[in-house]
């Protein structure tokens, strides 16, 4: 890593030197982001294998440069980004440390049936104990059921639809804009409002996936009997892990819980303190053997954290034009507020997107609420017309599905897989089946439930 890391500095002190003093952030500051986004589009697809060893070295040659680049034109920016990322690493780690010592074994014969209740069960869950919680506890033992299929990519692309993403729409813990827009002032009952849009969306998918499973699972003639000596169709083991988790979601309240004015950067240290303290306590009392019948292993974490740390990295150019022409964009009306959060959400991190749209419509809000529509007060004394607030909050956690890097916990569940000897689609083969399936329900949302 010695020559990358020299390659990324020198870069990064020429980028420095000439974004030092600049008073306009310029447009051509989005090369990098876009550079990392077809680095891990097509790089893969021309040399899977160099890529799998050489991703960190990509990273680092396309995340480095860019932080020098920020700090010089403004160090407040990536001061700010960098907690950001640090307790969106924390806050996956932990859960992904934490789910993989519980150990779910199933004593059920596959069927279209199983598949589907499994993928219902995990969008009830992922507005309880968040997207990824839900990801990380339900994944592996989808993986193991349908362990001697032919065909089983489409279970794990609906996965990620239902409940990496869509399923935790109803709870400010279910996903990360969700929450901040709960900091903010958005009372934490309101996402409920999103229930119709939830049934909705997740009754269509499950159907959908009902019907393909079906077809498929007849096709390959699968058969699978359940062993009635083991009784039980569910086992549960490493039990005590639950409290865990549910101590890193009293983590994450008692974080939003403390006074606005205290140092970010202790903020930050009570609530990774708080998920460090579950890890540990999760990694001391659970037996080894758990992890390992769960295939557990480093990489996905891994994987996550650095990718994700170039992409944070690069984005902070994009997110602040978008920042500073945001009143310009001309949106007026909600489906427009849908569909530009859940673009931009699709490819950037969805939690600063949808503070960014929320921002822009609080002026917009005001012809709406003259018109009659409830509004919210927010925090900081502005109002957002709720049908303004229900766009922009179906468009960041419904449309992260629509890539891989949409939200966090699709990378993971693809790495997961991957490890399993699941060949995932590649990122525009992903995206192929996200506008084919996704795109049309995301059309009828905005015709039900937006006007």
């Amino acid at each position: 890593m010695r020559k990358p890391l020299i390659a990324a500095s020198i870069i990064g002190l020429i980028l420095f030197y000439f974004s030092y003093g600049m008073e306009l952030i310029p447009v051509y500051s989005v090369i990098p982001f876009i550079a990392m986004l077809l680095s891990i589009a097509i790089i893969p697809l021309i040399n899977g294998k160099w890529w799998h060893h050489n991703f960190p070295k990509v990273s680092l040659l396309i995340g480095l440069p860019m932080a020098f680049a920020v700090a010089a034109y403004n160090w407040h920016w990536l001061y700010h980004t960098t907690l950001e990322y640090i307790a969106f690493i924390a806050l996956l780690a932990s859960l992904f440390i934490i789910s993989g010592g519980i150990l779910l074994k199933e004593n059920v014969k596959i069927s279209a049936f199983v598949n589907s209740s499994i993928l219902i069960i995990g969008a009830v869950l992922a507005s309880i104990i968040g997207t990824t919680g839900a990801s990380m506890l339900l994944i592996r033992p989808l993986i193991r059921l349908n362990k001697g299929r032919r065909n089983k990519i489409h279970v794990i692309i609906f996965f990620i639809f239902i409940v990496s993403n869509i399923g935790g729409s109803l709870t400010p813990l279910g996903d990360p804009p969700l929450f901040l827009g709960f900091i903010k002032g958005v009372p934490f009952t309101w996402t409920i409002k999103l229930l119709p849009a939830w049934l909705f969306t997740n009754g269509i998918l499950v159907v959908l996936f009902f019907i393909i499973d079906s077809i498929l699972l007849i096709k390959e003639r699968v058969h699978s009997i359940r062993d009635l000596s083991k009784g039980k169709l569910l086992e549960i083991k490493g039990k005590r892990n639950f409290i865990f988790l549910i101590g890193v979601i009293v983590g994450v309240i008692l974080y939003c819980k403390l006074p606005a004015e205290m140092n970010p950067v202790l903020k930050e240290i009570f609530q990774i303190t708080m998920f460090a303290a579950m890890c540990a306590l999760s990694l001391k009392l659970t037996p080894k053997k758990y992890r390992e019948e769960n295939g557990f292993t480093w990489f996905p974490i891994k994987e996550v954290a650095i990718l994700f740390a170039a992409i944070f990295a690069s984005m902070i150019p994009v997110l602040k034009l978008l920042e500073l022409n945001g009143q310009r964009l001309g949106l007026t009306e909600p489906w427009q507020f849908f569909w530009a959060t859940g673009s931009l959400s699709s490819f950037l991190d969805n939690a600063p997107t949808y503070l960014t749209f929320l921002s822009a419509a609080k002026t917009v809000s005001l012809q709406h609420i003259a018109q009659g529509i409830p509004f919210i007060t927010l925090k900081d004394g502005g109002v957002i017309a709720e049908n303004l607030l229900l766009a922009i909050s179906m468009g960041a956690v419904f449309m992260g599905a629509n890539t891989y890097i949409g939200n966090g916990p699709n990378f993971m569940v693809k790495s997961i897989s991957e490890e399993a000897g699941i060949k995932m689609p590649s990122f525009f083969g992903y995206m192929i089946w996200s506008i084919l399936i996704l795109i049309p329900i995301f059309l009828l949302n905005a015709m039900l439930f937006l006007n």
